[in-house]
């Protein structure tokens, strides 16, 4: 595959970082397509990875109100039901949204696809006891599982 074709097919699997398929595209061809991805994910710079993370959007949060989520996004956050929150499940997603952002500087990541509402505020509730290394590491790891699952819905 060309690196342009290459791009265009796979250049918006990570949130608002075409950096991670571009450089991908460089490194083809692939025997294994996410791990080639992820190599892209592991050796980037910590700066990099940590914009990588700070690309996502909050759930719930104002890109899902404003409607400026990426389409992929909106998919995924709809189908563990955070388009339709009660008012104070929202604010519940608002107060531990801003409390994990105080806490790490950048947003809870979590494969919305493998959880629930209740799974999603579990696992805010339990995370914001952790380092910010193992934070980091954690996101890392959920944006993997989101791009594996976005790989497996383009197949």
């Amino acid at each position: 595959m060309t690196r342009a074709d290459f791009i265009a097919r796979y250049g918006e699997l990570f949130e608002h970082s075409p950096w991670v398929v571009e450089r991908a595209a460089d490194r083809q061809p692939f025997d294994d397509l996410y791990a080639g991805l992820v190599a892209v994910v592991v050796d980037a710079t910590p700066d990099e990875q940590l914009a990588l993370i700070r690309a996502h959007p909050e759930l719930a949060g104002k890109a899902a109100i404003d409607k400026t989520l990426t389409d992929a996004s909106t998919a995924e956050q709809a189908s563990a039901g955070l388009d339709r929150l009660t008012q104070d499940e929202y604010d519940r997603f608002h107060a531990l949204n801003k409390a994990y952002r105080e806490r790490f500087g950048f947003p809870f990541i979590i494969c919305v696809r493998k959880t629930n509402k209740a799974g999603i505020i579990n696992a805010m509730e339990g995370r914001l006891a952790n380092d910010r290394e193992t934070e980091l590491a954690t996101a890392l790891h959920e944006i993997g599982e989101i791009v594996r699952l976005r790989l497996e819905a383009m197949a």
